[in-house]
């Protein structure tokens, strides 16, 4: 996404996809109830509207604000969350809607006169904004019980399977990690958010790390056996979690007699035993390891299992390919865990890109001679007590994932699309 032309294609896109994320919504599903996880939507959509008009067309017109009185309701660190619901703050649905269509038609003609590689890398960095905020709004339709997105595929997406699941083996050496410094903007320099800057070479042990996610079929095992239950399996966050959450199974399972469901959306489904086990907190994954003789990869390993050697961008090579993988509107999780053999790295891993945000057992922490990026608040109010995961989801936009791409999650979430994937001890 580096021309003219790319760049308006994905801004179609994204677009496209906020409108029908919202507009399909009655009044009533708009005015949500409050959870932790998610917003408003109106408020999610005129805040990535306030992001273009502020880094992008404020930036490169100088123009006052499109509506005024505003900026302290669309930014997001002026506003606290819990106010983003109180009655009278965040404006109607139409009004918030003129606002959007107006920023997003004055995007499209600044576009048009796009001068150099910096106006690129701001239209980028919006974009790839909203693009998280599309994934948000999907998930707070999960979490909410709503319809499943118009544009998503409720199809079970595979390009071929492997036979045969079991470790892949990783070599021991050093290993690029991130990416590498420049000035972001500069014609060259890789597009890039500030935490996976500056990249840096990392020394690694040999290791054995599971070719494919952990499935419905084994977290089950998991739970059948009292892992819930059994307190020696869980540490002491885990255990806080367990009292406040009072979680016997994962998030959107239910027995129906002798059946496992789970909710897909609106839907109760038959739990599809061979797809990966989603919406997990990094809490039930250490259970899980720990009950199974395992361990969560860190970040280094992960990265390295995906990216080889060689340092590649994707885990087949250097250009992305969304075929490959389980994203842009494969929201069910419904394929199997030993599916998308077309999308393995070169150790053979499995799913390292899309299907679900991958725990590790790294902290969100900044590289050293990290610099804050144009956003400031991109990282640094993560940093210390989030967790990285890697690898997106099936809701993560395509277009914005890459193997060196950091997300930071806190160890209790469950609501976004957060699974896992084991070493061997």
């Amino acid at each position: 996404m580096n021309t003219k032309e790319e760049i308006a294609q994905e801004l179609e896109i994204v677009d496209r996809r906020s409108r029908e994320l919202l507009e399909d919504l009655s009044d009533e599903q708009l005015r949500v109830p409050y959870e932790r996880g998610i917003n408003p939507p109106i408020w999610e959509l005129g805040h990535a509207a306030f992001f273009y008009e502020y880094f992008l067309l404020r930036e490169l017109g100088g123009k006052a604000a499109r509506m005024p009185g505003y900026d302290e309701v669309w930014d997001s660190f002026e506003i606290m969350h819990k106010h983003r619901w109180a009655p009278g703050v965040v404006p109607g649905k139409a009004t918030m809607l003129d606002y959007y269509s107006r920023v997003m038609d004055e995007s499209r003609e600044r576009l048009e006169k796009l001068a150099d590689p910096h106006e690129s890398y701001l239209f980028r960095y919006c974009i790839h904004h909203q693009q998280m905020h599309i994934e948000s709004l999907i998930w707070a339709r999960q979490t909410l019980g709503y319809p499943a997105p118009s544009f998503s595929d409720q199809a079970s997406r595979e390009c071929g399977a492997i036979g045969e699941a079991g470790d892949a083996f990783i070599d021991g050496g050093e290993y690029f990690m991130g990416m590498p410094e420049g000035v972001q903007g500069e014609k060259g320099v890789p597009f890039s958010f500030d935490n996976e800057r500056p990249g840096f070479r990392v020394e690694l042990e040999p290791f054995a790390i599971s070719k494919t996610l952990v499935s419905n079929r084994e977290f089950l095992e998991f739970v059948q056996d009292g892992g819930y239950e059994k307190e020696a399996l869980w540490g002491f966050g885990g255990k806080c979690w367990l009292a406040e959450s009072e979680r016997e199974f994962p998030n959107y399972w239910r027995w129906e007699g002798n059946e496992i469901q789970v909710r897909k959306f609106d839907e109760w489904i038959e739990l599809p035993l061979d797809a990966p086990a989603l919406h997990l907190s990094v809490w039930e994954a250490e259970a899980y390891c720990k009950w199974a003789g395992r361990r969560l990869p860190t970040e280094p390993e992960w990265e390295a299992a995906a990216r080889g050697a060689e340092g590649q961008s994707f885990p087949w090579g250097d250009d992305m390919d969304a075929g490959r993988v389980d994203m842009d509107g494969g929201f069910y999780g419904i394929a199997s865990a030993m599916a998308f053999a077309e999308g393995a790295s070169s150790s053979g891993c499995l799913q390292m890109l899309g299907t679900a945000w991958e725990w590790t057992s790294s902290q969100f922490l900044p590289f050293d001679g990290f610099k804050i990026d144009m956003y400031h608040y991109m990282s640094v109010l993560q940093f210390g007590d989030h967790r990285v995961t890697k690898g997106g989801s099936c809701a993560t936009c395509s277009s914005l994932i890459r193997n060196t791409y950091r997300q930071a999650y806190y160890p209790s979430r469950t609501d976004a699309y957060t699974g896992f994937r084991t070493c061997a001890r």
